[in-house]
């Protein structure tokens, strides 16, 4: 008999931890409109990472080289077009694009740094 009750009071409050716990799960899930029980989504970063500081010591006459030394590998190295380097970057969220920039470099005959351009498109939360 004493085995009994020990065994029923135990249930008793095991089962009652069991629906506060449930209770306070329920309640800040209906407050955050569930985005508490949704996964986490990790920034994805692809691409040689473009920094501003980087693009402000670019010059005219710069050297490949040098110009690689500053700013990596390019993205995009074509035989087709060999005066012509392409950076590119972009964060994503999930399925949400964050951020893109995009660097062109451009070079001159006797391969140095003639002109570039610097694409940058940031999303937000669209």
């Amino acid at each position: 008999m004493v085995w009994y009750h020990f065994c029923f009071a135990s249930n008793h409050i095991f089962a009652k931890k069991k629906l506060v716990m449930k209770t306070i799960i329920l309640s800040l899930s209906g407050d955050s409109g569930c985005s508490a029980l949704s996964p986490f989504k990790v920034a994805v970063l692809q691409g040689n990472i473009i920094e501003d500081k980087d693009v402000e010591q670019l010059v005219k006459g710069l050297t490949k080289d040098q110009v690689q030394y500053l700013l990596g590998t390019p993205l995009l190295n074509s035989p087709i077009h060999p005066m012509r380097w392409d950076y590119f970057y972009s964060v994503k969220v999930g399925d949400i694009v964050v951020g893109e920039k995009k660097l062109t470099l451009k070079f001159d005959s006797s391969e140095k740094l003639e002109s570039w351009i610097l694409e940058e498109e940031s999303m937000g939360n669209s």
